[in-house]
């Protein structure tokens, strides 16, 4: 009897195969009982997305001209220290341009934002939690990126703490 893998066990009558030894055996078994003989899978899970997130993603997605120069300006510096992520959702909102460091919102708006009182709701949202909100046009965004940049240069300087 010195060949393991042959050896049975005494079961009371009825033989089994001993276990294999280490680093042998088959495909890898699911756990439970131990009776079954299912190969291990991994569990496929889906993943669920909130309606918000799905949508902010959709807007990143789909980013207007003016968006898309306004985030090439705001990911390099000095803009980058204060980290500004593209349309964030928070709250029942998704904000164009957010830092959370600097507690700022920037919305790039298009010709539909003229004097839109659901911009006043949400401004004043993002007021009462703490936000400050710079507005731009596209038109400036395109075309007086200077002006852009100086005015949140002045709100990010306005909020640093001294």
């Amino acid at each position: 009897m010195g060949d393991r893998k042959s050896a049975l066990v005494d079961t009371g009558g009825k033989a089994a195969i001993p276990s294999p030894l280490a680093g042998e055996g088959g495909p890898a078994r699911c756990a439970g009982s131990g009776e079954g003989d299912t190969p291990a899978r991994k569990k496929k899970t889906k993943r669920i997305v909130s309606e918000p997130v799905a949508f902010a993603r959709r807007l990143r997605r789909d980013a207007t001209p003016a968006e898309k120069k306004l985030w090439l300006l705001l990911r390099r510096p000095p803009f980058d220290a204060a980290k500004f992520r593209r349309q964030v959702p928070i709250g029942p909102y998704v904000a164009d341009f957010l830092s959370f460091s600097a507690r700022l919102v920037i919305e790039a708006d298009g010709s539909q934002h003229g004097a839109d009182s659901r911009d006043s709701r949400r401004d004043a949202w993002f007021g009462r939690q703490g936000w400050r909100v710079l507005r731009f046009p596209n038109r400036d965004v395109l075309n007086n990126t200077d002006g852009v940049a100086t005015a949140i240069t002045l709100a990010l300087n306005e909020g640093a703490t001294p």
